[in-house]
Formats: structure tokens, sequence, C-alpha cells
């Protein structure tokens, strides 16, 4: 691997893909979140009093990280960010321009795939740190001492790992649907219910998911509310080591899979 032309595909593609025109829903994705938890806060601030604990306040950032961002923003923000990298360009035309270049295909997709997971983390574990800071942020000095000498500093690490290791895991699933699919959507849509419905699959086919391994790697557990709960089906955890191990392992074979069949793709954008 030349990791020079791989850096220098990163640098030219990593700005285009995060400032892309076509990505702008995926900004409110990670800003909602923000504004969120900084409304939050300067409303409370502006009371004489706080009407919940900062452990409420950690307990409601839990349930808005395992339902909002990793069922939502970060999927949905990987389906656009990394699926364009290869379709955008077919759509517009423009693909070819790096297959006429003396650049092996496998770099292409590592240069593309870093550029859009570089976008992807400024975007969601940015989002990710800023929202946790502010969710707390009206308690004041109480908030500094829950992050300084409480358990706030080892959540806020441990969930902007997850979501890098979200972003790195679904980045690598659509950026191979990108490539393949002329419709990326199907795939995704396909993608989506496996993962929604994962608590309730069989402990087996659990395990064949991303989501099952970033909810166990999630600093504070959330359980499924009721009536759904008589559903869950309990799947033993699996040590963080083995998790983050997997979910690495996952992503770089599917992204083997895709810069191999990336040698052998053809471009025709008469079918576009």
């Amino acid at each position: 691997m030349n990791w020079r032309q791989v850096a220098a595909v990163w640098r030219m593609e990593w700005k285009k893909t995060l400032l892309s025109k076509r990505g702008w829903w995926i900004y409110l994705l990670a800003l909602g979140p923000v504004f969120l938890t900084g409304m939050h806060s300067l409303v409370e601030s502006r009371r004489h009093f706080s009407h919940h604990s900062l452990g409420e306040d950690s307990a409601v950032f839990a349930a808005m990280f395992q339902f909002f961002y990793l069922r939502g923003a970060i999927f949905f923000g990987c389906v656009g960010l990394f699926s364009n990298l290869f379709r955008g360009e077919m759509m517009e035309k423009t693909l070819h321009y790096y297959y006429m270049t003396p650049l092996r295909r496998e770099i292409l997709v590592a240069g593309k795939y870093l550029a859009g997971l570089t976008a992807a983390l400024l975007l969601f574990a940015g989002s990710t740190a800023v929202s946790y800071l502010l969710i707390g942020w009206h308690a004041g000095a109480a908030y500094t001492d829950y992050i300084l000498h409480g358990p706030g500093l080892s959540q806020i690490e441990g969930y902007v790992v997850v979501a890098a290791l979200a972003c790195a895991g679904y980045g690598a699933i659509f950026m191979m649907t990108g490539l393949f699919t002329k419709n990326p959507m199907i795939a995704a849509a396909f993608v989506f219910v496996w993962e929604g419905i994962n608590p309730f699959l069989p402990s087996v086919l659990q395990k064949l998911s991303i989501i099952f391994y970033l909810r166990n790697l999630a600093p504070v557990e959330v359980p499924v509310p009721p009536p759904l709960n008589v559903m869950v089906v309990a799947a033993d955890p699996t040590p963080a080591w083995l998790a983050i191990g997997g979910l690495l392992a996952v992503s770089a074979l599917l992204l083997m899979y895709t810069a191999m069949s990336a040698r052998t793709s053809e471009i025709s954008y008469s079918s576009e």
C-alpha cells in the first residue's frame, strides 16, 4: 500500500465530502442534539433551582445516544457520507478521472474511506462530545466536578469511542453498497431494519450486527421500554476488547472486499 498516494486522495476528498452541498441534511443530524442540549442548559440556568439531578441528565443523554445517535443520526449520516464517495461521482460523471490516473483502485478506496471517516468523526464524534458537555452545563461547578472527579470523563470518552466505531463500521458497509448498487437506499433500508430488530432476534443472530456490539460498549445501559421489553431476547455481552477488535476487523474485511472488487469495476454513465 502506497500511503503517500492514500494521503493524497484523502487530502483531495475529505473537505469535499465534509462540505458537500448534497449533504446539508447531515449537518442537521449532527447539530440537532447540540442545539437541544444547549437549549436545555440555557433554560435550566435561568431557573432558581434545577428540577433534576446530574444523574438524570446522564440517563437522558444515554437514551439520546442509544436511540438517536446510534440508530438515527450516525446511521443515516454514514449512509449519506459514505454511499456518495463513489455513487456521487458516478452521478456527476467524474469518477473516470480517477480511473484514468495511474492509481491502484485499492488506494482510491482507502483514501476515500479515510476521507469519509474523517468527515463522520468530525461531525458525529464531535457532536457527541459537545452534546454531553452541554447537557449538564447548567449545573456549573457541580458539573465540572462530575466531569473531572466523577464518572463524567470516562463516560464522555466511552461515548466518543462508540460513536467512532459506529462511523467506522457503518461507513465500511455503505461505502461498499455505494460502489455496487445503483440505489444504496435499498441496502440502507435492509440494514436499518436488521439493526432495529436486533434486540428481538435469537442471541446468535444478534451478534451478526453492528448495533449489538455498540450497545454493549456504551458507558450507560438503556433498557428497552415496556411493552417491548417482554420480547427482548437476552444475549451474553461481548467483552470490550473482543467487541472493539471484532468491529474493526469486520470493517477492514469489508474494505478489502470493496478494494478487490473495485479492481474490476467498470463505469457505465449511461445507466446512471
